[in-house]
C-alpha cells in the first residue's frame, strides 16, 4: 500500500507527531535555505488560557528536505502540543524543525502544521517567520479563523426577515426563513444557553458551514424522509486550504447535534492536482451528537479533534484513506463504515495523546468495502493512538492476518489498537490482532468513553 504524505493543519488538537529529532539538526541537503517563502498563521479556536493555531508554509525557492521555521511569540504564548514539527524552544523565539515526517517541501509547494498552546492576557500573532534562515514574505494571516480562501457562491438575502421566535427553516428555493445554512447559524445569538433547532428542507446546499465556538446548543435537522435528501457539500481540498481548513462543515460549538442529513466533500482525490486530503466534517466540539447522518469523502473524510467528545449513531461514514482521524474521543455506534477504494486503505489515523485513556470506539457497527482482504482497521498518526473495534461485524474487506499498519515512525504494535468479540469474515484472533479480555472490556464501554468529568451520556 502506498502511504500518502500527511498534510495536516490546526484544529487537529493533540495530534503531536512523534519525533525524537532535536530542533536545528538538519541534513546536508536540508541545510539549503529557501530563496523565498510565505507563511499563513491562524488561530482556529480559543478557550480560557489556551488556543489552537495552524501554520501553512509555502516554499518559493528551491526544493528543501528538512525544514526549520522560526518565529517569536510576542505575548508569552507557549506551545504545549505540536503536530508536524518539533519545537525547541517552545516559547519566546521558537525554532520549529522537521527533518523526517513531512519534511520535504518542493518548489511552490506547501506544508501544513499546527499546535496547541497557552497564552496570557492576549494572543497576538507572530509578525515575522523565517524558513531555513530566510525571512518569509507574504501574508502572515489573521489571528482568528477567516472565511475560506475560495468563498462559497453568494446568495441573495432571505426573502422574509428572521422570526423572533419559533424554529427557523432553511430552504434553497426561498420558501424558508433562510436560503443558506450559514445564514441561519449566523442568526443564533452568541453564547446562547438554550437549544436552537435549525430545520433544513430537502436539497443540496453548496456552501461552507461554520458553527463557531460562541454558538453552542445548535441542532441542524434535515426535513427529508432520508439523510440523503438533505446534503451540505463543498469541494475545498488540502491543496488550496490545508487539510483541516478544507472541510465543508466546521463545528466548534459545544453540544452540537446533527440529524437526518448528509455532510460531504465532493473533491475528487483522483483529479488534478490529485492526491490531496479533503475533509467533509471538521469536528472540534465537546458533547456532539450525530443521528442518522452520512459523512462522505475520499481521504480524511471526518476529522475528530482533540477537544471532541462525540457520539455518532445509526449513521454512515465512507472514504479511502484515514477517513476517521484525529486526537478526539468518539463512539461510533450501529453505523456502517465503508472503504470506497477497491485496493483498500486504512480506515483510521488516530492521534490520541498518551494522557488520554479513550480515543475511537467502533461499537456494534459494520465494516464494508469495495476490496477483499486489503483494508486495514487503522494506523497510528501518533504513537499513543487508541482505537477499539467492539462487537462489530468486520466484512471480507478487512485484512485478516494483520489488520493494523504503521504510519511513519509510529508502529501499530506500540499503539493502543484493540478488538473485542467481533464477527464476520474479516474477524479472527491471532498474534497480530490484540484482543480485550472480558475484564478489560468493562472499562471500554460507550459510557466510559464519553463520560469525561461531567458524566455525559448521550446514549
Amino acid at each position: 500500500m502506498t502511504v500518502h504524505p500527511r498534510r495536516r493543519t490546526a484544529g487537529i488538537l493533540a495530534a503531536a507527531v512523534a519525533t525524537t529529532l532535536a530542533a536545528g539538526v538538519l541534513t546536508a541537503a536540508s541545510a539549503r535555505a529557501a530563496s523565498g517563502c510565505q507563511v499563513s498563521y491562524q488561530v482556529s479556536g480559543e478557550w480560557a488560557g489556551g488556543f489552537t493555531a495552524a501554520i501553512t508554509v509555502r516554499n518559493l525557492g528551491d526544493p528543501i528536505n528538512g525544514w526549520r521555521l522560526g518565529w517569536t511569540f510576542p505575548a508569552g504564548q507557549t506551545i504545549t502540543q505540536s503536530w508536524g514539527f518539533t519545537a525547541n524552544p517552545t516559547s519566546g523565539t521558537v525554532a520549529a524543525t522537521n527533518v523526517d515526517y513531512n519534511a520535504g517541501i518542493a518548489r511552490n509547494a506547501t506544508i501544513d502544521v499546527g499546535f496547541n498552546g497557552t497564552w496570557i492576557g492576549s494572543n497576538p500573532k507572530p509578525t515575522t517567520f523565517t524558513l531555513n534562515g530566510t525571512t518569509c514574505t507574504g501574508p502572515v494571516g489573521p489571528t482568528t479563523s477567516p472565511p475560506p480562501t475560495t468563498p462559497p457562491p453568494t446568495t441573495p438575502p432571505p426573502t422574509t426577515p428572521p422570526p423572533t421566535s419559533g424554529t427557523p427553516t432553511v430552504a434553497a428555493d426561498g420558501t424558508g426563513t433562510y436560503r443558506t445554512v450559514q445564514q441561519a447559524i449566523d442568526a443564533v445569538p452568541a453564547n446562547n444557553t438554550t437549544r436552537r433547532v435549525i430545520t433544513i428542507k430537502s436539497g443540496t446546499y453548496r456552501e461552507v458551514v461554520r458553527v463557531p465556538s460562541n454558538k453552542p446548543h445548535v441542532t441542524l435537522q434535515g426535513l427529508g424522509s432520508a439523510a440523503a435528501q438533505t446534503v451540505l457539500v463543498y469541494h475545498n481540498s488540502a491543496y488550496t486550504h490545508g487539510t483541516s481548513g478544507s472541510a465543508s462543515v466546521f463545528v466548534d460549538g459545544a453540544n452540537f447535534v446533527a440529524e437526518n442529513l448528509t455532510i460531504a466533500n465532493d473533491f475528487d482525490e483522483n483529479s488534478t492536482p490529485s492526491g490531496h486530503q479533503a475533509v467533509a466534517l471538521h469536528l472540534n466540539a465537546d458533547r456532539a451528537v450525530f443521528r442518522n447522518v452520512r459523512l462522505l469523502g475520499d481521504q480524511d473524510t471526518f476529522l475528530v479533534n482533540d477537544r471532541t467528545r462525540a457520539y455518532l449513531v445509526d449513521s454512515y461514514v465512507e472514504g479511502t484513506t484515514d477517513f476517521v482521524f484525529g486526537g478526539g474521543t468518539i463512539v461510533i455506534d450501529r453505523s456502517t463504515i465503508h472503504e470506497k477504494r477497491s485496493t483498500g486503505g486504512p480506515i483510521t489515523a488516530a492521534s490520541t495523546p498518551d494522557t488520554k485513556t479513550y480515543g475511537f470506539l467502533f461499537y456494534r457497527s459494520t465494516i464494508t468495502g469495495a476490496g477483499s482482504n486489503n483494508t486495514t482497521l487503522g494506523r497510528p498518526w501518533r504513537q499513543g493512538a487508541q482505537v477499539l473495534y467492539r462487537e462489530s461485524i468486520l466484512g471480507g474487506t478487512v485484512r485478516n492476518a494483520q489488520p493494523w499498519t504503521d504510519m511513519g515512525d509510529a508502529t501499530w504494535q506500540n499503539a493502543r489498537f484493540l478488538e473485542y468479540r467481533n464477527t464476520g469474515p474479516g474477524a479472527t484472533v491471532n498474534s497480530n490482532r490484540p484482543q480485550l479480555s472480558d475484564a478489560q472490556a468493562a472499562n471500554h464501554t460507550p459510557q466510559k468513553y464519553l463520560a469525561g468529568t461531567d458524566g455525559w451520556n448521550p446514549l
